[in-house]
């Protein structure tokens, strides 16, 4: 291409003029000639430094930086190079539009381009991967969830370690934990008990994914409603949403009864509810429970239920309450009136009696087309370590592995008569309640309690209780993250199913 020509300056225009006068008027003194070329000299020699002290043969390493993150002007923003298309080669190179510039500044800026082609190509690949990089992330993102059909047992399976997507969450990056359940926190120093994922025999649960869930209950009420094992899930709950909700956007208020973790970019909410029985019981304080001689009112449950009225969801449970005695103590009259005799009943009546109340209020207030209506059957407890084949075992503790040889059930203590009534009211009833059945595949899970690992009475154990888990371990409730995600995603296949 064609340089080009370079504007004369004053100096140089007067220096032609005068030898151009030279030559028709040869009076003009050979003094001034010589002057006249030494002059133009200095000028030429003055502007070619000038042209190369304002090109930019390097940059410091600040300018660098910046220049990579588009922070600052790139001095060859005016000239454009060749690039390669995303998933092509390069095919030809463009035009390159210089600036005006001395010959020699023209010269070893075109070099300098020449030189830098190597650079930014090497920068335009790299922004190239970040853009695929970023397609991949969207189409994880957006990809179709298989939901499992069905006709599908998702209860029956195995449990499989799987250290790569599980945990679901951290237990350090959920701050809605309470010391109850964070074994990691308390000093448990194995963490294996979180890597177990069920696997159904005959299907797969979905990928949990927060945003899809969240996306299924944007303007609706999630509600756990029962005992402390609910409450243990419902915090599961929080913590498998909670990552993806920005900081300021979050809140979890408790009052009474009910606790109410809010969302507020999809205007939903997460809610626990506090009634160990179902029915009205002398057990009703979310703060002072602790009653051994539990007493329960089986036909009463309007004081609880008017707060699940306008429920999208609502997940139900009723076990470990019952299990301290062989009969509960049914009231005669009402804790209103100060009735204090009460009638020994059998356990599973007792139950029966329950759940029939309960179902009555659902099948007469629930509307299905709204609610959707679940049951989790009973959390298995793990006392006595002979179940499992550790006559050197204390209770649950130290129990790193869940029961490996899944061929024939467990007998771990559990009342499964109550588990048949459960199955068996939930069957009846008009409004279709889903039942989770969590009972068989959670009594081979004897590592994953909070053991040692947790609060009595509201405080730590100390060093000297830690030794002494015969008396102290608590086999009920279990590690976060743990079991309980399990029996979220039990929930979570069946809501994000709904069109």
């Amino acid at each position: 291409m064609q340089q080009p020509r370079r504007k004369l300056s004053p100096e140089v225009l007067a220096m032609k003029n005068a030898a151009a006068a030279g030559r028709k008027n040869n009076n003009l003194s050979v003094f001034v000639v010589v002057f006249s070329i030494l002059l133009f000299a200095v000028f030429m020699y003055n502007e070619d430094v000038k042209s190369i002290a304002e090109f930019p043969f390097s940059r410091s390493k600040a300018q660098e930086i910046q220049e990579k993150e588009g922070k600052t002007e790139n001095p060859f923003e005016n000239k454009e190079i060749p690039v390669q298309e995303m998933g092509k080669g390069v095919e030809g190179e463009t035009s390159v539009a210089v600036n005006p510039r001395t010959e020699l500044g023209a010269q070893e800026e075109k070099e300098e381009n020449e030189g830098t082609q190597e650079w930014k190509s090497a920068v335009n690949e790299e922004e190239v991967r970040m853009e695929k990089e970023e397609e991949v992330v969207e189409v994880v993102e957006e990809e179709v969830v298989e939901l499992p059909p069905d006709d599908c047992d998702l209860f029956t399976g195995e449990w499989v370690f799987d250290h790569v997507t599980h945990p679901l969450y951290k237990e350090e990056e959920c701050e809605y934990l309470t010391e109850q359940v964070t074994c990691l926190r308390n000093g448990r120093q194995d963490s294996l008990f979180q890597n177990w994922r069920w696997q159904p025999r005959d299907c797969s649960l979905p990928r949990f994914k927060a945003k899809l869930l969240l996306e299924k209950l944007r303007g609706k009420r999630l509600m756990f409603v029962g005992d402390s094992l609910n409450r243990n899930q419902w915090e599961s709950m929080v913590c498998l949403v909670q990552s993806v909700i920005p900081p300021g956007r979050k809140s979890l208020n408790k009052s009474g009864s009910l606790n109410i973790f809010k969302i507020e970019d999809y205007n939903a909410t997460v809610e626990f509810y506090w009634a160990p029985f179902l029915v009205e019981s002398n057990s009703d304080d979310p703060n002072m429970h602790s009653i051994l001689n539990r007493i329960i009112m089986p036909e009463s449950i309007t004081k609880h239920a008017v707060n699940w009225k306008n429920v999208d969801y609502l997940i139900f449970n009723t076990y470990i309450w019952w299990m301290n005695t062989f009969t509960m103590r049914v009231l005669r009259g009402s804790f209103d009136e100060g009735s204090t005799e009460y009638d020994e009943v059998e356990r599973p009546v007792a139950y029966a009696r329950v759940l029939r109340t309960w179902s009555k209020w659902v099948d007469e207030n629930i509307d299905p087309n709204r609610t959707t209506v679940f049951f989790i059957s009973m959390s298995p407890v793990h006392i006595k370590s002979l179940d499992w084949n550790n006559p050197d075992g204390i209770k649950c503790a130290k129990e790193t592995t869940p029961v490996i040889n899944m061929t024939t059930p467990l007998e771990i203590g559990t009342d499964r008569r109550l588990l048949a009534v459960a199955r068996n009211v939930t069957a009846s009833m008009k409004v279709l309640v889903y039942f989770v059945d969590v009972t068989a595949l959670s009594e081979y899970r004897k590592d994953a309690h909070t053991s040692v690992y947790t609060i009595r009475q509201g405080k730590l154990l100390t060093l000297e209780q830690k030794a002494d888990p015969a008396n102290f371990a608590d086999c009920i409730h279990w590690c976060l993250p743990g079991l309980p995600d399990t029996w979220n995603e039990f929930l979570y296949a069946r809501i994000i199913s709904r069109l």
